[in-house]
């Protein structure tokens, strides 16, 4: 009895704000299990079964493995990968390094140009590929008899593709130098190759294996380069491509969308493990590293640089160029033809529009769902183990490929006794499924915006018996209105030039323009597909020139406090 009393005594002592929190955490671990574990659940089922349901246990993995022409694919997957990690982990090392150890001049623009392939679709790197090695392309020497189709073009575009994400995230570990141990190093005058072995290499040594660890895995599991010039050379995402939609099985397409999850899950627990250790050696007393000046390798540093963005600029500009050709190689005079759509593909212009729509809808619901969960899981109190599974669910993305997230996606919701069913082929699901696919990282730059508030807010907004969600609209919100703003552009974009995850549960009337790239492609209109790709391109960039203009107003308005207080 005194049990029961006290459960109702905790029940009246709860605010109704922590209920409020409570439902919002349930809501979140609702979505987690509708659209990732139940669909992840259902394809590693399918893959048990054949083609009319029927359970047959592991002949389906037997069937993969003894099948040479589809278990080759996952070796090339490897490979393609290793060499590419190998290609960019020293190149964005260097790019980083310019950019944080060196005062070399066009910093800036550097950094800028290198964010360049954020806004295309991994399929726009391949096609300009194609116009200048394919077999009619204008440097085509330059291979000495090799052909771009096939692992070698495919190498190139992922690293055209990889290098941004590599180099920011070796940027932001090499900017977390301590200045003062360098100056003990000078002060005691020790030669630059035992700075480099006890100062520089213990500090990037975990940025280092994380980014490998990143690009490997990016790269394995991508879809849109390896379909435009992979060739003959079949890789994992590909052959999911191919049995789901050319041959229509379903079976053998979750058998290779578990053995893709296999080195993705691998990928993501040691790169978890990493950044725990990371954390570990950082000290909140660092004084942030300032470089002097040394104009020989300040000049060296320029000309790599340049050289690197001159690559991102040519691959960027090639496609664009190709996509005003009027008909490649025999008429090089320039018109807008390959931008009337309808010539190429029944749906003219539709795709386009639906992708702006489907993006402006991600980000509009998808920054409201990850601020709002983030703050929920941050904020509720005696809610342990359910917080705890919510949290660790909203990671999980992380490690499931686009690719086996859209196909768990088909064979989840295409069941007639799933209630959810007629959501299959609208934008509201594909909204969500690229919700879901980027959830992860939204939700660390959420998390991070709400550590580094003072928990002094809530703390007096109790004393004044102002409820939490008042507290949350006055000041929460518009004090981290700088990371909603930059989840809601991260969203955007990722969903303007996300391929993977859409290419399995669009239906006709809701093809998105990614998507229409790999259609029109596929039909030989490789300078439409360009110029489709291009619009994509400037589709992002405006918005990320808008992004920024409103980012930095809300900026100047959000620590207009700060600078009365400093007055």
């Amino acid at each position: 009895m005194s049990g029961g009393n006290g459960t109702a005594s905790m029940r009246q002592r709860l605010p109704a704000d922590q209920w409020a929190l409570r439902g919002l955490v349930l809501a979140l671990l609702g979505l987690f299990v509708a659209f990732l574990a139940l669909p992840l659940a259902a394809m590693l089922r399918k893959s048990f079964e054949d083609r009319d349901g029927a359970f047959v246990g592991l002949a389906n993995y037997a069937a993969y493995f003894s099948t040479p022409s589809l278990s080759i694919s996952l070796w090339n997957s490897i490979l393609v990968a290793g060499v590419t990690t190998a290609i960019v982990v020293p190149l964005a090392l260097a790019y980083a390094f310019a950019l944080t150890r060196s005062r070399m001049p066009g910093q800036a623009a550097f950094r800028a140009i290198v964010m360049v392939p954020v806004l295309a679709p991994s399929l726009l790197p391949a096609i300009a590929l194609v116009y200048l090695f394919g077999n009619q392309g204008m440097a085509r020497w330059a291979l000495f008899g090799h052909s771009i189709y096939g692992p070698i073009g495919i190498v190139v575009a992922q690293v055209f593709f990889n290098l941004p994400q590599a180099v920011m995230l070796l940027v932001a570990t090499l900017s977390m130098a301590d200045q003062r141990l360098y100056e003990s190093a000078a002060a005691l005058k020790a030669p630059r190759w035992r700075v480099w072995t006890t100062i520089t290499w213990p500090e990037l040594r975990f940025g280092l294996a994380s980014c490998a660890l990143v690009t490997f895995v990016k790269v394995i599991t991508d879809f849109g380069s390896a379909i435009v010039i992979g060739g003959g050379y079949n890789v994992l995402a590909t052959d999911i491509y191919k049995q789901v939609v050319g041959q229509l099985d379903f079976g053998m397409g979750a058998v290779i969308g578990v053995v893709l999850m296999v080195p993705a899950i691998v990928a993501f627990l040691g790169n978890q493990a990493i950044q725990r250790r990371q954390q570990a050696v950082l000290t909140a007393r660092s004084v942030p590293y300032a470089p002097g000046r040394s104009p020989g390798r300040d000049a060296g540093l320029f000309v790599f640089c340049a050289f690197v963005a001159t690559f991102m600029l040519l691959i960027l500009g090639v496609a664009a160029w190709g996509s005003f050709v009027t008909y490649w190689p025999y008429n090089l005079s320039l018109s807008l033809r390959n931008y009337d759509f309808a010539n190429f593909d029944p749906s003219g212009w539709q795709p386009f529009a639906n992708a702006i729509r489907m993006a402006a809808m991600t980000a509009a619901i998808g920054t409201v769902v990850v601020f709002a969960g983030a703050y929920a899981l941050e904020k509720a109190r005696d809610f342990g183990a359910i917080t705890s599974l919510t949290a660790t669910l909203a990671m999980m993305p992380l490690a499931v490929p686009g690719l086996v997230l859209g196909l768990s996606y088909v064979i989840f919701f295409n069941a007639r006794a799933n209630p959810l069913e007629p959501l299959l082929g609208t934008l509201l699901l594909m909204a969500i499924g690229t919700l879901v696919h980027y959830y992860t990282v939204c939700h660390l730059t959420a998390v991070a915006a709400l550590k580094q508030l003072d928990r002094e807010f809530e703390s007096v907004s109790e004393s004044l018996k102002v409820s939490l969600f008042r507290t949350f609209l006055r000041v929460t919100a518009p004090i981290c209105m700088p990371a909603i703003l930059e989840i809601a552009s991260f969203l955007f974009l990722a969903a303007m030039a996300s391929v993977s995850v859409l290419i399995f549960i669009y239906a006709p009337g809701t093809r998105v323009a990614s998507v229409a790239v790999v259609n029109i492609n596929d039909a030989g209109f490789t300078a439409a597909a360009a110029a489709m790709a291009t619009c994509i391109v400037l589709c992002c960039a405006t918005f990320k020139v808008a992004h920024g203009v409103v980012a930095h107003v809300v900026s100047l308005r959000a620590g207009a406090w700060r600078r009365r207080d400093q007055a």
